[in-house]
């Protein structure tokens, strides 16, 4: 009881949870782009296997807090530069996320239509489609752990309770699984929104890859930008709204 009762846990359990919400953003971006490829049917369920994957990442590197500390100890140097199992991670996950969302602009901007349609039997269309769901969800589960890993040195670093980062991933993943298909929605609605938002994975890329060489890009720059932009697009959809809405009568008398 003397645990529940202090108010310096649930002071820490707040923040960290905040935190994390706001660390799960990236996290729920990427999914959200990746499950959109996918057919209608399968979307659900494939937006709760990632984020269920993300959460279950996160309890494990959490219940593994020697490992997870351990990453951040040099393995080799390269230039002077101390190279850590941390560094690698972020490097590698910096370049598959460089290369998922340059390749997603350029599927999106450029070859759109060079996608040709599934055709065949539905057996085959069927397996097709399997194939293309489990390359999203591996996909998926790849960044979840680059995520992750970041997420939880960030716990660690902030609150000594076990319980409480538990708490806070819980949390804090249960947001995103509520947030992920409004988000997800809201991007396949809006084409100018999700060429914005792989645009950010591409600046997230490149932050984590400085990183990984020690030159931490402060992420409050980053989601400041990321905010703003989103302003001003949220602006322009209403704009283009408003015209779209005052000339659909003239439409409709001539």
């Amino acid at each position: 009881m003397e645990f529940l009762t202090d108010p310096n846990i649930w002071i820490a359990f707040a923040m960290l949870t905040a935190l994390e919400i706001v660390l799960g953003i990236d996290n729920i971006i990427f999914i959200s782009i990746l499950v959109g490829r996918l057919p209608q049917h399968m979307r659900d369920k494939a937006r709760r296997i990632g984020i269920g994957f993300a959460m279950v990442s996160r309890l494990l590197l959490l219940f593994t807090l020697s490992w997870v500390m351990g990453l951040t100890a040099d393995l080799f140097t390269v230039a002077g530069q101390g190279i850590s199992g941390r560094d690698l991670v972020l490097l590698f996950g910096g370049l598959f996320l460089l290369y998922k969302a340059s390749h997603e602009i350029f599927l999106a901007v450029e070859a759109r239509e060079e996608a040709p349609p599934l055709v065949g039997d539905d057996a085959t269309i069927a397996a097709v489609g399997k194939k293309m769901y489990w390359g999203i969800i591996g996909q998926i589960a790849v960044i979840d752990i680059v995520f992750s890993l970041d997420s939880v040195i960030t716990a660690v670093g902030m609150v000594d309770q076990i319980a409480v980062m538990v708490a806070a991933v819980v949390v804090s993943v249960g947001v995103m699984l509520i947030a992920a298909k409004p988000i997800g929605d809201f991007v396949d609605r809006h084409a100018s929104v999700k060429i914005l938002a792989l645009a950010f994975l591409v600046m997230i890329g490149m932050a984590l890859i400085a990183e990984s060489f020690d030159q931490a890009i402060p992420k409050g720059y980053i989601y400041a930008a990321m905010a703003f932009s989103l302003v001003v697009e949220a602006l322009n959809i209403r704009s283009r709204a408003k015209r779209l809405a005052s000339t659909t009568p003239v439409a409709d008398k001539a």
